[in-house]
């Protein structure tokens, strides 16, 4: 998976097949050709060997996480409801009404199976808002029961659907996001929260654990970002790389063990490429993966003080 606002750091008119996007699933098929950038450091790419989590967790590097094996969207959502309530048949009160709309969205979907001490991804839900440039910012994970219709509206616009391929009924967003919260927590769904208002949609993933491992030479804990802007109005102005760079600090604050971030838009996306770069990463290759060629970028943890201190709002 991958995405970002094609517009929105570069601050330029789309060209034609442009999008918010680095599209997901993009791990599944035979292994494809690696083409390092002549100009960067690739020598941390390689050592190709699969992390002890990997093997403890017995994954299957076929299918791509939306495409896997998984419940189906009735069997997720009684899973989770289960999870939620504690016990199966035994419903809860009616909840009390929360103090503030933030409050509202502030709410995050337990994952079956997955101990809290246990997360892949060292609670993304506990990460907390984040000042940026343009305003507080706020990863929050998807409650389909309340956020399936903005994202499947998202994923409908044509910008947005030329590289998420997630175009079409709302069960089609709907499974996408289901596939994840019923997984095993190695990818978690998140509404981009700016001053109070939904206007992105985020996956925040383990990339030494997702089938892109098998195109590029991974690191423990390597986490990944999968971006779309959702308002047209929030494109174009720089919104997506003060968002990136904020996301990228998150990540590599709240997750100890992680040494980079990592992404793969569609190369033929030049402005979310820009958008990357713009945010801290830098291009580290050519990535021919089962769905598209894709820039690999990498936000490296030795930079990250430096970034933080000069980019600070």
């Amino acid at each position: 998976m991958s995405p970002i606002d094609a517009n929105s750091g570069a601050g330029a008119a789309s060209a034609p097949g442009a999008g918010p996007a680095t599209r997901p699933g993009s791990g599944s098929g035979a292994d494809r050709r690696l083409r390092p950038n002549p100009g960067s450091d690739c020598e941390d790419t390689l050592d190709l060997r699969l992390p002890d989590q990997f093997m403890a967790l017995g994954v299957d590097r076929g299918p791509s996480r939306s495409r896997a094996a998984a419940p189906t969207v009735f069997d997720a959502r009684e899973a989770l409801t289960d999870a939620s309530h504690g016990q199966a048949g035994a419903p809860d009160g009616p909840a009390d009404p929360p103090e503030s709309p933030a409050d509202a969205i502030a709410g995050s979907v337990v994952r079956p199976g997955i101990a809290r001490g246990d997360d892949l991804l060292d609670d993304v839900a506990d990460w907390g808002a984040t000042p940026t440039p343009v305003g507080l910012f706020h990863l929050v994970p998807v409650d389909p029961s309340r956020d399936l219709p903005l994202v499947a509206r998202w994923m409908n616009d044509p910008a947005v659907a030329v590289f998420w391929d997630l175009a079409g009924e709302v069960s089609v967003t709907e499974r996408h996001l289901w596939a994840q919260l019923a997984g095993d927590g190695r990818s978690v769904p998140c509404l981009g929260v700016l001053d109070g208002t939904p206007m992105s949609y985020w996956e925040i993933y383990r990339a030494d654990l997702d089938p892109l491992a098998r195109h590029y030479p991974a690191r423990p804990h390597d986490t990944g970002i999968h971006l779309l802007i959702g308002g047209v109005a929030d494109r174009g102005r720089g919104i997506g790389s003060a968002l990136l760079r904020a996301v990228a600090d998150l990540v590599l604050d709240r997750r100890p063990s992680c040494s980079r971030v990592v992404a793969e838009p569609d190369l033929r996306n030049i402005p979310s490429v820009a958008s990357f770069l713009n945010a801290g990463f830098r291009f580290s290759a050519e990535v021919d993966l089962p769905e598209k060629r894709a820039a690999l970028m990498v936000r490296d943890r030795v930079l990250h003080r430096v970034l933080r201190h000069h980019h600070s709002p």
